[in-house]
C-alpha cells in the first residue's frame, strides 16, 4: 500500500492530464479532418459525374466511374490521417517514435522494389480511368490488339477480339490505346471505280445513297450526319479511287457502313457502273512485229498435220 501510495505521488498529474487534452484535441481534429474529406470528396463525385454527362457519357457509367475515383482517393487519405494522427498519439503517451519511422521507411523501400510494377499498373490505371480515357463497352485497340472492352481495373484492362480471345494488359505495360468508339464513330470507304467511268455521277450516286440511308427509320437513328464524300482520293493502276466517310453512334459504324455497301453494290449494278479490274498494257519494240510475225508462223506450221504417204 505504500508503495502505491509513493508511485501515486511521484506521477506528474499535470502532465498527464495536459497528455490526455492534448490526444482528445488530436483525435477532434482528426475527427474534423476527416469529415472536411467526406464533403469535398462527395463535391468531387458530383462534379466527375456532372463532367461526364456533359461529354455524351451515360449517367451510370459516370456515376460508376466517379464512385470508383471517389472512393480509392477516400481509403487512401483515411489512411494517411490515421497513420499521422496514431504517430502523434504515441508521441504524447512518450514513445519514441523516431524507430518506428525508420522501420516503416525501410519496409516500404522493400515493398516499393518488389511491388514497382505493381505500383506502376495502380497509379496508370487510376490515371486512366480519372481522365475517362476508355469505358466498358468501348472497342479500343492496346498495343497493337484490338477488342471489345470487358472490364477496366485499377491494375488491368480485359479486351475481347472478335474471335472471342480474351487479353489481359497490365495497365503500366499499356505504351498505345486507341479508342474507336468515343462519343462519335466513323466507317471511313473506298470505293473503286474503273477510269471510263465519270467520277462526278459516281460521287452523285453515293450521295444519293447515303440519303437514302439516313431516311432509312432504322439506320437512320444510327448516323449522326449525312454521308461525306470527299471526293477523287487516288488514281491506282486498274481503277480510281473516291473516299468518304460515315458518322454514327459509336460503335454503330459497321453496322451502317455493311448496310451502305450492300446499297452502293445494288445501285452500281443497276446504274451500270463497272466494277474495276485488274488490266496490263503490253508495248512492244521495234524489232517486235518481226519477231512476233516468226513465232506466230512456226506455230502455225506446227499446228498443221503432217501429209499422208
Amino acid at each position: 500500500m505504500d508503495l502505491l501510495k509513493e508511485y501515486l505521488s511521484a506521477v506528474e498529474w499535470r502532465d498527464i492530464i495536459f497528455s490526455g487534452m492534448r490526444i482528445m484535441l488530436i483525435l477532434v481534429v482528426i475527427w474534423m479532418l476527416l469529415i472536411a474529406v467526406r464533403g469535398l470528396l462527395r463535391r468531387l463525385e458530383r462534379s466527375l459525374v456532372h463532367q461526364g454527362q456533359e461529354a455524351g457519357e451515360v449517367h451510370s457509367e459516370a456515376a460508376k466511374r466517379a464512385e470508383t475515383l471517389v472512393r480509392l482517393l477516400r481509403q487512401g487519405v483515411v489512411i494517411v490521417v490515421w497513420l499521422m494522427g496514431v504517430l502523434l498519439v504515441l508521441r504524447e503517451l512518450g514513445i519514441d517514435i523516431g524507430p518506428i519511422l525508420a522501420s516503416a521507411g525501410i519496409v516500404g523501400l522493400a515493398v516499393g522494389f518488389g511491388a514497382q510494377n505493381l505500383v506502376r499498373d495502380v497509379i496508370a490505371g487510376f490515371f486512366m480511368i480519372l481522365e475517362n480515357q476508355v469505358r466498358v463497352g468501348d472497342v479500343a485497340v492496346i498495343n497493337g490488339t484490338g477488342g471489345l472492352v470487358e472490364r477496366v481495373n485499377f491494375r488491368t484492362i480485359v479486351l475481347r477480339d472478335v474471335a472471342g480471345v480474351v487479353h489481359v494488359f497490365p495497365n503500366g505495360s499499356i505504351t498505345t490505346l486507341a479508342n474507336m468508339t468515343r462519343e462519335w464513330s466513323a466507317f471511313v470507304f473506298d470505293i473503286r471505280v474503273a477510269y471510263k467511268e465519270d467520277v462526278d455521277r459516281v460521287v452523285a450516286l453515293l450521295k444519293e445513297v447515303g440519303k437514302e440511308l439516313r431516311a432509312d427509320p432504322h439506320f437512320g437513328q444510327l448516323m449522326q450526319d449525312d454521308v461525306e464524300v470527299f471526293g477523287l482520293d487516288k488514281l491506282d493502276d486498274s481503277a480510281v479511287i473516291i473516299k468518304g466517310r460515315l458518322k454514327t453512334h459509336p460503335s454503330k459504324q459497321w453496322d451502317v457502313g455493311r448496310e451502305f455497301l450492300r446499297r452502293v453494290k445494288i445501285a452500281f449494278d443497276g446504274e451500270g457502273i463497272e466494277a474495276p479490274w485488274p488490266q496490263r498494257t503490253l508495248y512492244v519494240g521495234e524489232t517486235g512485229p518481226a519477231s512476233l510475225a516468226k513465232m506466230v508462223k512456226a506455230t502455225n506450221q506446227d499446228a498443221v498435220p503432217a501429209p499422208d504417204k
